[in-house]
C-alpha cells in the first residue's frame, strides 16, 4: 500500500479538466483523493511544490526498450529508470525488438519483465506485420487481449497500401490505433540526413522531406475510407504538417507526434558538430521552416503530441561513418529540459500545452487511463522544477547507452520528482530502488 501524501503549494495543471493555477493534490492509496486550495493533510506526508508545476504523469508514447534481444543498448529494467529521471510515468514500447513483438506470447513477456525490473508503467506497442516484413497481418485481437495498447511497423514502413487498408480496419475492430512510420523508401533511397543545403555541401546522400509526405498523404486517404485511427509517428516534414492540418480541418481520425530533437534541432548540427554521428535519426532533423511548421503544428494543436523516439544505440553503432551509423538519438532524460528551454523560455509554448501535448494527449490517443489528476484516477503525477539550471552529461544518464547530440547543452527545467501510482520513484534527478 502506498503512504498518503499531500502535494501542496504548487501550480497545478490539469489539460483533461482545465485546471491550472495554484492549488494542493492529495494522494491516498495510490489515487488522487482531492485537488484544491488549503487541502488538509490529515496525517499525510507533506511534498512542498513551492514554485514546481504539479501535473500528470507524463506519458511518453514512442520509447524503444530493446529488450528482448538488444538488452546491450538498453532494457526494461535500464530504460524505465531512464523514464522516472526524465520525468515519465509511462512509456509505450515499441514492436522493432529482436525477435519483433508480433505474437501475445511477446506481449505478455515485456510485461512479465515490467512486472519483475521497470519502475515506471509500460504499455507495449505489437507489430503490425508478422516479422515487421510488410507481408502478413498479425492477430490484432489476440495481441489486444495480451495488452497491446497499439500495433506499428516502426522503422519499417508498411509499402503495401491494400495491406495497409487492411491492417487499420482490423485495428479498428478491437480499439487499437495503428501508428505508422512514413517514409516513401523508394524517394527516401539511402538518405542519411535532410536533403537541402547541408546535404550537398557536406557531400552526405539526403533525404526530402516529400519521402514522409507521400506516405502521409495516402494514410490521410486510407483513414478517409475506413474512419480508422491512423496515428503519425515522429513528424518531421512541414508538407506533412500542412496534410495532417487539412485531415483534421475535415474531422478525419488522424493524429501526430513530434519529437525533441525535430522540435529544437536543424540539419545544419550536422555540420555544426563535424559530422557527428550522434545527430543522425531517422527521419532526419531537417531546415528551419520544417522546425518552424513542427513548432507552430504543436502550438496549434495540429500535431497532438510530444514523444521522445527515444532510441539507444551502443558506442559501436555510432563510430563509425556517418553513412553507416544507426539512426537514433536517446531522449527521455533530456525532453523536459530541451522543450523548458528551447520552446517554453522562448514563448512558443506555455507550459499548459506542453503539459498537455505530454500527458492527457498521449493517454486520450492511446485508450490509457492516464495523463490526468481526476479524483479516483492513478496518481501518476510528474512535479517539474521549471527553474533549474543544469548542463547535460551522458555519463549521469539512467539509459544504457549516450547516443545524444545536446552533450554539454546547458538547460533550465526539469522533473524535480515522477511519483506512480503514489509511490515516488525518482526525486531530485535520482531514481528511488
Amino acid at each position: 500500500m502506498s503512504e498518503r501524501l499531500l502535494i501542496r503549494g504548487g501550480t497545478v495543471i490539469d489539460p483533461a479538466h482545465g485546471y491550472h493555477g495554484p492549488g494542493d493534490v492529495l494522494v491516498d492509496n495510490g489515487v488522487i483523493a482531492a485537488v484544491g486550495v488549503n487541502l488538509d493533510a490529515d496525517g499525510a506526508k507533506v511534498i512542498d511544490a513551492g514554485g514546481f508545476i504539479v501535473a500528470p504523469g507524463f506519458v511518453d508514447m514512442h520509447v524503444h526498450l530493446r529488450e528482448p534481444g538488444e538488452e546491450y543498448k538498453e532494457d526494461i529494467a535500464s530504460g524505465t529508470r531512464a523514464a522516472a529521471a526524465g520525468g515519465f510515468t509511462s512509456v509505450v514500447c515499441m514492436a522493432n525488438t529482436r525477435p519483433p513483438i508480433d505474437t501475445e506470447g511477446l506481449v505478455r513477456f515485456v510485461l512479465e519483465r515490467v512486472r519483475q525490473t521497470g519502475v515506471v508503467n509500460v504499455f507495449p506497442v505489437a507489430a503490425i506485420t508478422r516479422g515487421l516484413e510488410g507481408k502478413e497481418l498479425t492477430e490484432a485481437g489476440s495481441l489486444r487481449a495480451a495488452g497491446a495498447v497499439a500495433l506499428s511497423d516502426d522503422g519499417h514502413p508498411v509499402a503495401d497500401a491494400e495491406l495497409m487498408r487492411a491492417a487499420v480496419q482490423y485495428a479498428a475492430m478491437f480499439g487499437l490505433p495503428v501508428i505508422d512510420h512514413c517514409q516513401d523508401s523508394s524517394l527516401s533511397a539511402d538518405g542519411v540526413m535532410h536533403q537541402g543545403y547541408w546535404s550537398t555541401v557536406l557531400g552526405l546522400r539526403g533525404q526530402p522531406g516529400e519521402a514522409e509526405a507521400l506516405q502521409v498523404a495516402r494514410d490521410v486517404m486510407l483513414a478517409r475510407m475506413t474512419g480508422a485511427h491512423i496515428h503519425i509517428a515522429h513528424v518531421s516534414s512541414r508538407h506533412s504538417v500542412e496534410l495532417i492540418r487539412r485531415a483534421k480541418e475535415e474531422g478525419l481520425n488522424i493524429t501526430a507526434e513530434v519529437t525533441p530533437h525535430h522540435l529544437v534541432l536543424t540539419d545544419a548540427i550536422v555540420n555544426d558538430m563535424g559530422y557527428d554521428t550522434n545527430t543522425k535519426t531517422n527521419p532526419p532533423v531537417r531546415e528551419e521552416a520544417d522546425r518552424r511548421a513542427l513548432r507552430e503544428a504543436l502550438r496549434d494543436g495540429v500535431i497532438d503530441a510530444v514523444a521522445t523516439d527515444h532510441a539507444p544505440h551502443q558506442q559501436d553503432d555510432k563510430l563509425v561513418e556517418y553513412e553507416y551509423a544507426a539512426p537514433g538519438i536517446v531522449g527521455l532524460e533530456t525532453a523536459i529540459g530541451l522543450l523548458s528551454t528551447e520552446l517554453v523560455e522562448p514563448g512558443w509554448l506555455d507550459w499548459g500545452r506542453l503539459v498537455a501535448a505530454m500527458s492527457w494527449a498521449p493517454a486520450r490517443l492511446l485508450g490509457l487511463r492516464r495523463g490526468t489528476l481526476g479524483v479516483g484516477e492513478m496518481a501518476d503525477i510528474t512535479i517539474i522544477d521549471p527553474a533549474y539550471r543544469w548542463v547535460v552529461d551522458p555519463q549521469r544518464f539512467y539509459s544504457k547507452s549516450r547516443n545524444t547530440p545536446f552533450a554539454g547543452r546547458s538547460l533550465v527545467g526539469r522533473a524535480h520528482m515522477t511519483i506512480v501510482a503514489g509511490h515516488v520513484v525518482m526525486q531530485e534527478g535520482k531514481v528511488l530502488e
